[in-house]
This record gives C-alpha cells, structure tokens and sequence, in this order.
C-alpha cells in the first residue's frame, strides 16, 4: 500500500512514447497512469494493463483503470534463461495474457510460461514482495509463486485481514467485467511454490536477484538486489511517499532495521536506481534520504499514535472482511 500528498497531473495523448498500450486519455502523476470517462462493460487484459520499458530487460507495467495510492508497481525482469514478474496487482485481468499479448515474453509461449529462442520453455515466476492484496491479488494466475516464509501461510490460507484488503468500487474507475464489484474482491489462496530466506538468489542466467528480508511494513516484506545492476526493486520498504507502518503486522523497530540496512547499501554504493512498490523511480541521494528520515522520526510520539492508528485499521480491516465472506 501507499500514500503520497496529490500533486497536479499534467494531461498527455494517447501516443505518448513512454507508455505502450495507452488508453485514448491519460493522466500522468505519481508515476503512473489515469484514466477516467471510459464506461465500456467489460475489458482484455490488453486493454487493463499499459507497460513502459525501462531498457536493460525491465519492464514497468500498471493496472490502468485502478485509480488509487495503493495502486502497484509491476515490474517484469526478462532474463537468458528465467523470467520473474515483481508484484502481480489486484488480479482483476490475466497478467500472464497481458504478457504474452503483448509481445513481453517470447513469441509462442503459453500464459504461464516463456518459450526461450531454443525451443524450450523459459520459466516466468512471479515473485510477491509482499502479501498485501494490492501486490499480490494476481499471484493465484501464475504456475510458479515465490513469497518470503514469514507471509507464506498467510496466503496459502487467502488470510484478507493480513493482505490487509481494502478496496473501493470509486478507486476501480471502469469496471473489469459487467457486475463487479469491489465487496466480492478477496486475494485468493496461492500455494507458494518457491518459499525465500535472506539471502536467497534468484538465478535468470544473465543476471541475478538477492533476497533482502526487510521487514517493518509487513512482516514478510522483501527487496529484490541486482548486486551488478545496481538496482533495488523495493516493494512497499520504501518509496516516494509515506512508508506505512501501522497496518497489522508492521513493526517499527523492525522497519528502523530495515532503513538501516538501506542506508548501509547507499554508503557502500551498491544502489543507484530504486524501483519501488508503489510511484515514481528514484535514485541513492533520495534513498538515502527516505531512509534516514523514517529513522529519526521513529521516536515515542510516532511509536503512540502509530498504535492507534494500527488499532483502528484492525477493526476496520476485520470488519470490512467479515462482511465480505458473510
């Protein structure tokens, strides 16, 4: 999830060279797309998701028509012999077809999987920096799933009140199909195929991602580290705006930890490009920066009122929840 101040949004056209599959009016801002006015029943995949590709084999994809601050990040890693998708969003529309639709995987392959130039199957996996229902409602799409253990039973169990599911049918601006609505939305129950630790590395054959355990904002909360790349994939650790830490299962001295070791990458210049859960790309002196802020404002006051708010988003979560599968 995430929360950042609203700042005007300059209007762009359709043809905009950045993003690929643009819908007819956008509004850019935050680092992702808007849209609203569209009022067709029903949609593809094709036309739910827009990508922009970062260079390098990354590819940033979003969910076009969730119009909200816990809209996610998706980013797509292509590599020689391994795929990985980094979040999923809300899995209202296959990402997997999006993928293969539009001509992000190899030609020929299946919506599970990429054919690699051989002849052979390349595998896609995709990773969850975290359970929250806005990084991981797709997970249930793809054939293979890493999750880091602390959250693993939370999502084969489809625990809402952890994925901290909170979605509103006016964040949902073009319905994905004729009768929806945002009470039937739940993260579905996901047997993770792949469990990750600390340190775990996450082989695609030209390159490789490292497992960062950084709890805080959850409590199986990941980065991604492409040691040689130099970047960081973030998830909901740290982004552009204000970190969350009073949902169920944050823990401030947890999150200090994990800024801590974020700054210690910083200084060792090991990161120069953060892509994050949630919002616009960012570099080391803003890393840095988000970092050590959170830090020193972690004191006794935030402590209390992080406290309350935590108990009230359980309640709300709880009963918002009960509601759903009654």
């Amino acid at each position: 999830m995430g929360t950042r101040v609203s700042q005007p949004r300059p209007r762009l056209r359709c043809r905009s060279p950045q993003w690929v599959g643009a819908p007819r009016r956008l509004l850019l801002g935050g680092g992702g797309l808007s849209v609203r006015g569209c009022v067709r029943p029903g949609m593809s995949a094709l036309e739910w998701f827009a990508h922009k590709p970062l260079g390098g084999g990354i590819y940033w994809i979003q969910e076009r028509f969730y119009e909200s601050g816990n809209r996610a990040n998706i980013w797509l890693v292509r590599g020689s012999e391994r795929d990985v998708v980094i979040d999923t969003g809300l899995g209202l529309r296959s990402l997997p077809d999006y993928l293969h639709s539009a001509g992000l995987l190899a030609p020929g392959a299946g919506p599970g999987e990429a054919e690699a130039a051989g002849g052979g199957r390349r595998p896609l996996l995709a990773v969850a920096t975290h359970v929250h229902f806005d990084h991981a409602g797709g997970l249930h799409q793809f054939d293979e799933v890493a999750v880091h253990s602390a959250e693993a039973a939370a999502l084969l169990r489809g625990d809402n009140y952890e994925t901290v599911t909170w979605l509103s049918d006016s964040e949902v601006v073009r319905p994905p199909s004729p009768g929806w609505s945002a009470r039937q939305f739940r993260v579905q129950p996901v047997q993770p195929t792949h469990i990750l630790q600390e340190g775990d590395v996450i082989n695609l054959g030209d390159r490789q991602l490292t497992v960062m355990h950084m709890p805080g904002h959850s409590r199986g909360s990941i980065c991604l580290h492409d040691r040689d790349q130099k970047i960081l994939f973030s998830g909901d650790v740290v982004y552009d705006g204000s970190m969350i830490d009073w949902l169920p299962y944050s823990k401030i001295s947890d999150y200090v930890t994990s800024c801590e070791r974020l700054i210690e990458l910083v200084d060792r210049g090991l990161v120069e490009k953060v892509l994050p859960g949630h919002f616009n790309t960012f570099g080391a002196e803003r890393l840095y920066r988000l970092a050590s802020n959170y830090i020193s404002k972690a004191g006794v006051c935030h402590k209390v009122s992080t406290c309350a708010m935590r108990s009230i988003a359980s309640l709300a979560l709880h009963v918002t929840n009960s509601r759903v599968t009654s």
